[in-house]
């Protein structure tokens, strides 16, 4: 390879890890701090969206361009400029703590409220609802609220900060979180590495305690996302830190679930600021979200094995 070829690789290089990714910016005012995506398999063209804490409990269900959707009935209500006025779909009898993660269950709609910043909140738990159909209504209302703890905290707070969370994914009909760590709780410097749990139970009446499956310490930041593929061949994950936001594929298991234990492929974003969210598009392509409005896409063929 000659030297002038090098510099051309180099700097295509450089121009893939320097947000050549992006897609799109979302412009509706209220969606302020993307904090979760995923994408419905319910309703074709429907990305729910969703912020997390100091908001309202309302979910933001958008295209694959990145626009809001408003039911039909409301649309006269909501022409041209006016539709930066309408609300997103709200989630009655719920309320927003920290949402930091979104999955979807067959045709139900999970949303975790588990951010847990300062490892002390015994009020955790997700919402179970059915999933709406969000261009023909504007509300609905949770079918369950599922409490729950980690079987390995006993302190609040624990000694080690190792209990916010702000990654769920499914898989064969259960609910599974990846925690997000603090290397130094004082600071609150993060830590690179994360926990797997698995929801075994879904008590309404008392805390479901979620069984730790394994850990993973050398992901290259701090975990603040993660998504199950629709076809559930693979689980991906955004490790973040503060020069870039690292995306793990791992594929899934030849037995039981434990992703961790697989051997992943990483693709690396340079410029992608606060990434919160994380999802599949389709099982070749990946989309990362982040809180300044952007989108990104990556397709596997772009991650190193």
């Amino acid at each position: 390879m000659t030297l002038t070829h090098r510099v051309v690789f180099v700097f295509i290089m450089i121009m893939q890890l320097s947000g050549q990714d992006k897609i799109l910016d979302v412009k509706h005012k209220d969606i302020d701090e993307q904090s979760a995506i995923i994408k419905s398999q319910t309703y074709d063209n429907v990305y729910w969206l969703c912020n997390d804490s100091g908001d309202k409990p309302f979910v933001f269900p958008v295209t694959e361009l990145g626009e809001m959707i408003v039911p039909d009935f409301m649309k006269k209500r909501y022409l041209g400029d006016k539709i930066d006025n309408y609300p997103g779909i709200k989630i009655k009898n719920a309320s927003l703590i920290d949402w930091e993660a979104l999955a979807v269950l067959k045709d139900t709609l999970v949303i975790a409220d588990v951010g847990n910043n300062g490892n002390t909140r015994r009020d955790m738990g997700v919402y179970i609802i059915p999933e709406p159909n969000p261009r023909a209504t504007y509300e609905t209302r949770p079918l369950l609220w599922l409490p729950v703890r980690y079987e390995d905290q006993s302190k609040y707070p624990a000694d080690e900060w190792e209990f916010d969370c702000e990654s769920i994914f499914t898989f064969q009909g259960k609910i599974y979180f990846l925690t997000k760590h603090r290397a130094d709780r004082h600071i609150r410097k993060p830590a690179s590495g994360t926990k797997l749990y698995r929801m075994d139970t879904r008590f309404t009446n008392k805390v479901n305690v979620l069984k730790l499956i394994n850990r993973k310490d050398d992901l290259g930041g701090w975990v603040t996302d993660a998504s199950m593929a629709q076809d559930e061949s693979a689980m991906v994950l955004i490790a973040q830190n503060p020069l870039a936001t690292i995306i793990w594929y791992f594929p899934k298991p030849k037995r039981g679930d434990d992703f961790l234990a697989q051997t992943p492929r990483s693709y690396s974003l340079v410029k992608a600021d606060q990434a919160e969210g994380v999802c599949f598009k389709d099982p070749q392509t990946i989309i990362v979200t982040n809180e300044q409005r952007e989108w990104f896409e990556i397709p596997l063929s772009a991650f190193s094995k």
